[in-house]
């Protein structure tokens, strides 16, 4: 009885041990060489921002995919501005790479698209936040994890409204990109019923603010440039570019909240976020990174973690095969937000809570209570499905 237990017990380590090498599954990361400074020194962002959250994710996917006999690799590859994003991703098809994750700006990320969309390769979009990428320049090889300039719209709006802080100043900067994220508030303003009362332009005119009249300098301006308002609840400023919004707190002439680009903040992620089991995913990013998760972070670390959702549910890393199920109806994802995130079928947007955070605290989450849709009510959040413009390909 006892030979016959070795036997059987030698046998089945003999099969493990010679048996057939795991479904490799690789992941690529497609990002910038250098990553763009901030405008406070206490925010500067890691030279691994974005890819640190991938690397996290890698291992999750790891851990659960050694019961399944996959194992995950990250293809890390970086570009330049002048660098041929297309001929990078295509790269990474030749090496079997069958999903990208993206940190790119729109133009580029439609590049990365459209060089590996005969090849099946998918793309994860985890930075680019422009809604023309989900509207009139979608692509059915490219979810989008990051969210769109009007879901982070509309999620302030929601918040502001229900303060009862309808009346806004709407500041915006002169950049193209600024000029977006103030035509979202607009939008978001009137789809909330908000006012603005009047809108300002902050003209760039490059000087530097990192000398030693610097501070006087500023706490000269900002009274100026905000003073004469007419009456208002709060100031909504729009400079994604980073060139005023962060001085206007406590400067501006009115004693008014500040919001958008600076004061209370939307974001996918901020280090600060302790709710719905979140402080455990910190704390094991921290033990990998020594700083803090930020949004860029948990976007690339939400891409990474769908794929290896997707090929335990599907038990397979098929490119194909786990792309299908990715825009199943049968496909959520668990993101430390309170609920299952899932996509949206007319664009590929995943569906996501956002947070409102000062930075130092998650202030609120939208959506807010109270504004409620037929489906989801995340889907009060960004363009719905009767305004997409999206003709997915």
């Amino acid at each position: 009885m006892a030979r016959s237990f070795w036997a059987i017990a030698i046998c089945i380590w003999g099969s493990a041990a010679f048996g057939a090498e795991p479904a490799e599954i690789r992941i690529g990361y497609l990002g910038p060489a250098a990553i763009r400074p901030s405008l406070s020194l206490a925010t500067q962002p890691a030279g691994n921002d974005g890819v640190a959250g991938a690397r996290l994710a890698i291992e999750d996917n790891n851990t659960t995919g050694r019961f399944l006999d996959q194992h995950f690799t990250l293809d890390d590859v970086r570009t330049k501005d002048r660098d041929d994003v297309g001929a990078a991703a295509t790269a990474m098809a030749n090496r079997d790479v069958g999903f990208i994750v993206a940190d790119l700006p729109a133009d580029a990320l439609l590049q990365a698209s459209d060089a590996v969309r005969a090849r099946g390769t998918l793309l994860l979009n985890a930075g680019a936040i422009d809604d023309r990428l989900r509207e009139q320049d979608c692509r059915g090889n490219v979810l989008h994890i990051a969210p769109t300039r009007s879901m982070l719209a509309d999620a302030l709006a929601q918040y502001l409204v229900w303060k009862q802080w309808k009346r806004w100043l709407l500041v915006a900067g002169s950049h193209p990109e600024d000029r977006l994220y103030a035509d979202a508030l607009r939008r978001a303003a009137t789809r909330f019923g908000a006012k603005i009362v009047q809108e300002r332009t902050f003209e760039d005119s490059g000087g530097a603010r990192r000398t030693d009249s610097g501070v006087t300098l500023i706490q000269r301006q900002m009274p100026i440039f905000t003073q004469s308002s007419p009456a208002h609840d709060v100031l909504v400023a729009a400079d994604e570019s980073e060139v005023f919004a962060a001085y206007l707190p406590y400067r501006t002439w009115d004693p008014r909240p500040v919001a958008g680009s600076a004061g209370l903040v939307p974001t996918s992620w901020d280090p600060a976020h302790d709710q719905w089991g979140a402080v455990q995913l910190q704390n094991r990013f921290m033990k990998l990174n020594a700083r803090r998760m930020t949004a860029r972070d948990m976007q690339a670390w939400t891409a990474v973690r769908m794929i290896g959702e997707a090929a335990a549910r599907v038990k397979s890393g098929d490119t194909r095969t786990v792309t299908d199920f990715l825009k199943s109806r049968d496909f959520s994802i668990a993101a430390f937000k309170g609920q299952r995130l899932s996509l949206r079928d007319w664009n590929w947007q995943l569906r996501q809570p956002i947070l409102l955070a000062d930075g130092r605290m998650v202030v609120s989450v939208s959506p807010q209570e109270g504004f409620l849709h037929q489906v989801s009510e995340l889907d009060t959040l960004g363009v719905d499905r009767p305004e997409t413009k999206c003709n997915l390909k």
